[in-house]
This record gives structure tokens, sequence and C-alpha cells, in this order.
């Protein structure tokens, strides 16, 4: 039996400036992810990694083609129309962390919760609870600047699954870590797909994480194909 949907893009174009200034970021691109697994993405430089991290991330719009998220049809909504979508089905993880410094760790981890304007208690109860998960709640009232990289990038992972999300988006997680620090976010990535059947999506050129997320998305000069 096949799994549902969580992610489609059908026959998606994206392309930047006009005329012989052109770029053709993404070209009659069509992909589907199938919801509670693992995929790694993977290209080189400009071959158009983050155009399709964006377009799935519900932060930039396609120019031709059908984008369906848990299937909720976005083909033809604005991105300021989009802002709920982002914010209730994706869960973002960057390279570079994206924490905000004057924040807390337990303070980062419940910006997406109050966006939403759950209550207080809820919202103590489910920070305490990813930031257990994520191996962080003894460091709760830490800032980033008091955390190693690995630490922080744990909160980042915490943040974007407070929510629970439909699709979580990792963009080079690893990139700003060492072998074994890198390692240890892929395994809470991965547990987190196989406990809690969470969809990820992750941009990487690491070798590690080649070798252990069989379902591999490769782009070139904004051309998929699939292992």
């Amino acid at each position: 039996m096949s799994k549902e949907t969580i992610a489609e893009l059908v026959d998606v174009s994206r392309f930047y400036g006009k005329g012989d200034g052109q770029v053709t970021a993404l070209e009659g691109v069509s992909l589907s992810l199938a919801k509670g697994e693992a995929y790694v993405l993977v290209g080189p430089s400009g071959s158009g990694k983050s155009t399709l991290l964006h377009l799935l991330g519900c932060i930039d719009k396609q120019d031709s083609g059908s984008v369906i998220i848990d299937g909720i049809d976005i083909t033809m909504k604005s991105l300021e129309e989009l802002a709920p979508v982002r914010l209730e089905k994706i869960g973002f993880v960057f390279q570079s962390f994206n924490l905000i410094p004057v924040l807390t760790a337990y303070e980062n981890a419940e910006i997406p919760l109050l966006f939403r304007g759950f209550g207080s208690s809820f919202v103590k109860d489910r920070v305490n609870e990813v930031l257990e998960k994520v191996g962080l709640y003894d460091r709760k009232h830490h800032y980033p600047r008091q955390l190693s990289g690995g630490q922080q990038q744990r909160v980042a992972i915490a943040r974007a699954i407070v929510g629970n999300p439909s699709l979580i988006l990792a963009d080079e997680p690893t990139a700003n870590l060492d072998s074994k620090t890198g390692g240890d976010i892929l395994d809470l990535l991965l547990n987190l797909n196989s406990d809690d059947e969470l969809s990820v999506f992750v941009a990487s050129h690491d070798i590690v994480v080649l070798e252990r997320i069989s379902k591999v998305v490769r782009i070139l000069d904004g051309k998929l194909s699939i292992d």
C-alpha cells in the first residue's frame, strides 16, 4: 500500500530576472514526497536546491506548475496567504541555526506557538517536552552564546518541531558542525522521522547524510532525478 503524499510539485518552473538576464532556477520539476519518509536533496551550488526548498517551505512562489502541501493546493495562493501554511505545516532547520541571540533556548523554541496564539499552559508543556526530546531540557535557560554549535542546532530542531509540522525542511543542518556533532544531529533528525513519523527533507553535501538516507533526490541545472 503506497503512503500518503505530504508534498507534491507538478511541472514546476521558477525563473529569476527578465529578458537576456533571466536565470532558470527550476524547469519542469515534478516531485512527490511520501508522508513519514526521509529524503536527501543533493546537487552542486547553483543547481536549484535553495529554490526547491523555498517552494516546499512556502517562502517563494513558482512561475508555473502546481504545488500541494499536505493536501492543500497552494498553487494560486499569495505569499501572504501562505503564512498559516508555513507556520502550521512546515518546520525549518538552517545551516546557521538562525536563533535569536537575546532569547533563551526555551524562548527561541516557543516562538512558533506564540505566533499561533496557544495558551501559556500548553506552550510551557509543549516547549519543555520538545526540549527534553532534543536533549536540551537542562539548558533551556541558556542563551545561544552559552551553547555549543550542536546544542544551538538542537534548539533550532526543537523550534522546528514544536508546532507538530507535517514536513521538516533542513538546509545543510550538519555543515557548520564537526563530524561527531553532525552525526548526532543527523541521528536526532532520523529518530524524529522513525519514532514520530515526521517527514524529513534534507539538503546536504555531507557524505554521512548521503550514506544514511536512502531516498536521494538529485538536482542539476534546475532538473531532478530520483534514486
